[in-house]
């Protein structure tokens, strides 16, 4: 089973927040493939949906963004999956909103929630999609990634997640490789033509 790990903070309070892009991208993927409740446990949720023949799990940790790692060490405990069928989706303030960036494996570029997942596999050999939120000054962070965008950025953000969405189905049907070139190519030209 394929597993989709988006990250966030539980809540209406983040629900709409920069930080919680992650939870987004599962919202809109819930959306396109009519994802179904699966389990649901003190520390994540789960949706199940079919993708290209493929079962895929759409996880949402329920632990807050630092405490990722417990949310997907809980899920692996109830679940067979190979590390090379996750891919964690999160948050990221060096891209520009609404860009994405795809890698096979990598370090967590101070990313708190990616720290976490790093600690609970043991490793940093797992996929990530990047979507971009746009940058702040470091003293600055933590409020800038937990406030909600104004209006024009959060429309581009809501393209980006839009566009996040088909870097994960494509990452589905043809790989890593391929989501990488197409995707990774697409912010590479984008940002060249502004």
């Amino acid at each position: 089973m394929a597993a989709v790990f988006g990250l966030g903070n539980p809540g209406e309070g983040y629900a709409l927040t920069r930080h919680n892009v992650g939870f987004r991208v599962l919202d809109e993927l819930r959306s396109r493939w009519r994802a179904r409740p699966g389990e649901r446990s003190a520390e994540y949720r789960e949706w199940v949906a079919e993708y290209c023949g493929k079962a895929v799990a759409l996880v949402q940790p329920l632990t807050f963004m630092n405490e990722s790692g417990a949310a997907l060490k809980a899920w692996r405990e109830r679940r067979a999956a190979d590390d090379a069928d996750l891919l964690v989706v999160a948050d990221d303030v060096y891209l520009p909103v609404g860009f994405v960036r795809l890698r096979r494996r990598g370090s967590s570029g101070g990313h708190r929630g990616l720290a976490s997942i790093e600690a609970a596999l043991g490793t940093a050999n797992f996929a990530r999609l990047r979507v971009g939120i746009g940058a702040v000054e470091s003293q600055g962070l933590r409020g800038y990634v937990l406030d909600e965008p104004a209006a024009a950025e959060a429309e581009a953000m809501q393209d980006g997640i839009r566009v996040a969405a088909d870097a994960v189905e494509c990452w589905l049907d043809e790989g890593i490789l391929a989501a990488m070139n197409q995707f990774n190519r697409r912010v590479r030209r984008e940002a060249s033509e502004s």
